[in-house]
């Protein structure tokens, strides 16, 4: 039924049918699915709605939210109506009378569907059939050749690296002699967070592997490389169907002179939630005794009691812990009277009392 046209019943072919579903819901179907052909001829019932709560408003709500999940594209129905009447105060309040839907004229001001979806969907399936006018007898692309790999001698052992000074002096000697460095030290994140924009963290190890010689032997020099941790632990398991830790070790054996650097959401390691204290100190043990050697440990909100069981956790494991002050806003504004020079100096303060080896600044900008 069309309720902007009287409630004439509507017909046509449905393009689209989505049903729903939920507790106190009770759906008597009739032919409604994707395909089917409406027609003039008989009552155009595609599906009745029968909601249950033990009172009345909780059943008002229930009905608005299953007819919000339908999707009916092709035909016109009532569901725009419906969902005004059950959401109406008077409807709700169990005040409506026999003259109520013609005494109440804003039941049937309607949103305008724009259909989105389908109208993208549509167009995809004309293009691909019948093609693009728009490109018609342009001369297509030209397959570019694979980027070639560098020349390096692969009988040679790689030189030796930062790995090799932080197993001989170890991490407390390691960072002192860091301050000490006059040259610009730098974190390669290419395998990690730089193709986490243009491929979702989601670049195979297979592809890793194919460069990973040419780091070894070209970039000995490199403080070291961020290739493991945040997202590419969940990215690597759900979507590329690996397993994160023979990528570590696959890449241990082939770098072993360069440090590698992990991001650890300090309680929450990789993942999303928190994780009990002996999970966590359980799992930086795991990832030194792997191949990990700095562990960039942060909280988003800079709360730094909650870095502490992680950070305890690097120490102890031997590997070098660089804590982390997310740091936004501006400093140089006087009118941020928490998040200023004072804050941020006062947090560096308290995480090298921790024990922190190195301290990062992480831009929340990007």
């Amino acid at each position: 039924e069309d309720p902007a046209n009287r409630f004439v019943p509507d017909y046509g072919r449905i393009s689209h049918y989505r049903s729903a579903s939920g507790m106190g819901i009770r759906l008597d179907a009739g032919t409604a699915f994707s395909g089917a052909v409406v027609y003039p001829f008989y009552d155009s019932l595609l599906v009745k709605v029968t909601s249950w709560a033990r009172k009345f408003p909780d059943a008002a709500r229930r009905t608005e939210r299953c007819l919000q999940e339908f999707r009916i594209r092709g035909v016109k129905t009532n569901i725009p109506f419906l969902i005004k009447l059950v959401t109406h105060p008077t409807f709700v309040a169990g005040e409506c009378t026999t003259n109520f839907i013609d005494q109440t004229p804003e039941l049937f001001d309607f949103p305008q569907r724009k259909d989105r979806a389908t109208k993208i969907l549509t167009y995809l399936a004309d293009t691909i059939v019948n093609g693009n006018a728009l490109v018609k007898d342009r001369p297509k692309a030209e397959r570019r050749a694979p980027a070639p790999l560098p020349e390096i001698d692969e009988q040679s052992p790689p030189p030796d690296g930062m790995r090799q000074k932080l197993l001989e002096i170890g991490p407390e000697n390691f960072s002192k002699w860091l301050l000490k460095q006059k040259p610009l030290l730098i974190t390669d994140t290419t395998f990690r967070d730089a193709h986490q924009s243009l491929l979702a963290t989601r670049l195979r190890t297979y592809d890793m592997l194919r460069i990973a010689d040419a780091y070894a032997r070209l970039c000995p020099e490199l403080f070291s490389l961020e290739m493991w941790g945040g997202a590419t632990f969940d990215t690597s398991m759900r979507f590329l169907k690996e397993c994160p830790w023979q990528r570590l070790a696959q890449l241990r054996e082939r770098i072993p002179n360069i440090l590698f650097q992990m991001l650890l959401r300090a309680s929450n390691a990789v993942g999303y939630t928190n994780y009990p204290d002996n999970v966590v100190k359980a799992f930086v043990a795991e990832a030194a005794d792997a191949g990990i050697d700095v562990f960039r440990v942060f909280d988003a909100l800079n709360w730094v009691p909650n870095m502490k069981v992680a950070m305890d956790a690097v120490i102890k494991s031997g590997a070098i812990c660089e804590a982390a002050i997310c740091y936004t806003g501006d400093i140089l504004d006087s009118d941020r009277e928490k998040y200023n020079l004072k804050y941020y100096v006062e947090m560096a303060k308290e995480l090298e009392k921790m024990g922190a080896h190195i301290l990062a600044i992480k831009d929340m900008a990007g």
